[in-house]
């Protein structure tokens, strides 16, 4: 008895992101499985410039950060209405309230049900305030 074809995994790097600082993806696709590694408030990649965040504050910083992950889905095939799950890392705890105004207003227009989230609070490299990933299904 034969086994059926495994499905391939792609991973996606849009353009508007640099390769990764170590061995991992920014994004994976397998079949109609796609999940975007954790993302930051980086601006989009620049030729000559390090990795610079949007700014220093939560705001700029929660903006970008979905923006990047927006770009991941795109580049995979998916969009947010695809999510099925959103992780949100945050460095403080007195920023859960001003986070989730953030996040209701960048999905106020979204359509579909929301995806299901869960936030927990993490160290992250200085100046980082939010880290955010996603497990998108499609089709």
């Amino acid at each position: 008895m034969s086994q059926p074809a495994s499905t391939p995994k792609t991973a996606i790097t849009p353009p508007t992101h640099t390769a990764p600082p170590a061995r991992f993806s920014h994004g994976v696709r397998k079949g109609n499985i796609l999940q975007v590694a954790g993302q930051v408030g980086f601006l989009p990649a620049v030729e000559g410039r390090p990795p610079t965040p949007a700014g220093s504050g939560l705001r700029a910083q929660v903006i970008q950060t979905l923006s990047n992950v927006q770009s991941v889905l795109e580049a995979g095939g998916a969009s947010w209405e695809d999510a099925v799950m959103v992780r949100v890392y945050l460095t403080d705890t007195a920023h859960f309230a001003e986070f989730n105004e953030l996040y209701d207003e960048y999905f106020a227009a979204l359509t579909e049900p929301p995806a299901a989230r869960t936030t927990v609070y993490v160290g992250l490299p200085a100046g980082l305030l939010v880290e955010i990933d996603a497990l998108a299904v499609l089709g």
